[in-house]
């Protein structure tokens, strides 16, 4: 008899979008100009500093294991931007350095979730997440979100869909796909609904940062007895170094610093000393730069969309994406992904990524591709459009 697989891999979904991406590699190769606007990835090299940082400790030749939790200097300078940037208090023994925000999850998930358990998550969400889960042999519970609340969980959906099994509550904010915040009000009681059923709550804060017109709120401000995933991905420019970070509650220090032990040794020395400079003054310049930057692309984008049929309900507020409705072009958005990619070559993500509701009529465009690759790509759409 062969050798199967195990069982719990049958319920982690694939990436649709690896097949745009697949298909947009295969044209680049026969030497088509393809825009990306699939991917969740800023077009913005790492920051020099950061670099400066990662080689100077490469040419020490001491590319050492660190403490399993992380470089005691990087976990202390995350513990003290959370003071400048947020005016919050965090233990640097509660904060874990994690190889990207995926390393996190797994953390957070591996210290909390049980097999059996449920974790409510707004629909449409980041695909990543719901996986993360089923590794772990728990359950999701997607609930449906709308524009009514700006894509967001709320304390009443909480509560009307709390289950026996359901262990806790996901927040993304800001959200992949939609690019929405979760109110400082709402995120508060969607927090003290999680904990008065007893149950966990997990944030996901990778986006912060990268928010245009109006701060986001973290979970630790209202509470010490939260999950907070972050990374150097999105905001630091920082994604192929992989190294993103967890707080946890100070009841869950001990264990997470055994998982951490063993799952990963330790995330990559190059990356947490690289990290450092990070927060540095030249570096933050540079990265406030770089929103005021993605500021002006989600405008711009958000405007040509309109004009072109797209319904996007709700202005995005943070992130690089852009949800937007497609069905006066199409009750396929896949299939309208694959044929734009053909007749266009320009790569957006099909809505059956992040979920159920209204997948097949939702499309992702991250703008994450310069304005004149924008423009030209608006240009194609248009006339794709204009020909079906």
């Amino acid at each position: 008899m062969a050798v199967k697989p195990a069982t719990r891999t049958q319920a982690i979904s694939p990436f649709y979008v690896m097949d745009v991406l697949h298909r947009a590699k295969q044209q680049e190769a026969m030497g088509r100009d393809v825009i990306h606007m699939e991917i969740g990835e800023p077009d913005f090299p790492t920051p020099q500093p950061i670099i400066d940082a990662g080689i100077r400790l490469l040419q020490t030749g001491e590319v050492k294991y660190t403490p399993a939790a992380g470089l005691p200097e990087l976990r202390a300078k995350i513990a003290s931007f959370y003071q400048q940037r947020y005016g919050i208090s965090v233990a640097a023994n509660r904060i874990f350095v994690t190889p990207g925000a995926s390393g996190a999850f797994l953390l957070a998930l591996g210290a909390s979730l049980n097999a059996g358990e449920t974790l409510l998550m707004a629909d449409p969400c980041y695909p990543c997440n719901s996986n993360f889960v089923s590794l772990f042999d728990g359950n999701t519970q997607a609930i449906a979100v709308d524009a009514s609340t700006h894509y967001q969980l709320t304390a009443s959906l909480i509560k009307q869909h709390w289950t026996a099994s359901t262990k806790g509550v996901l927040v993304a904010s800001p959200s992949n796909p939609t690019g929405t915040l979760i109110a400082p009000d709402e995120l508060k009681q969607v927090i003290q609904a999680a904990s008065s059923l007893g149950g966990c709550f997990y944030s996901d804060e990778i986006y912060h940062g990268l928010v245009y017109g109006q701060d986001a709120t973290s979970a630790l401000a209202y509470s010490d007895d939260v999950f907070v995933i972050n990374s150097f991905s999105k905001y630091f420019g920082m994604t192929g170094w992989r190294v993103g970070w967890l707080v946890v509650p100070e009841a869950f220090i001990e264990v997470a610093e055994k998982l951490a032990q063993n799952i990963f040794i330790a995330t990559a020395t190059q990356s947490q000393y690289a990290a450092l400079a990070a927060f540095d003054g030249e570096t933050l310049l540079e990265l406030e730069r770089r929103r005021t930057e993605f500021a002006a692309r989600r405008d711009f984008l958000y405007g040509h969309l309109l004009r072109l049929g797209f319904d996007i309900p709700v202005k995005p507020e943070g992130a690089f994406y852009i949800y937007a409705g497609c069905t006066r072009h199409t009750e396929d958005s896949f299939q309208f992904a694959l044929d734009f990619l053909a007749a266009e070559g320009v790569a957006v993500t099909p809505g059956k990524d992040f979920g159920h509701h209204q997948a097949q009529h939702s499309l992702r465009f991250a703008y994450t591709t310069s304005m004149d690759k924008m423009a030209e790509a608006m240009q194609r759409l248009e006339r794709f459009i204009n020909r079906r």
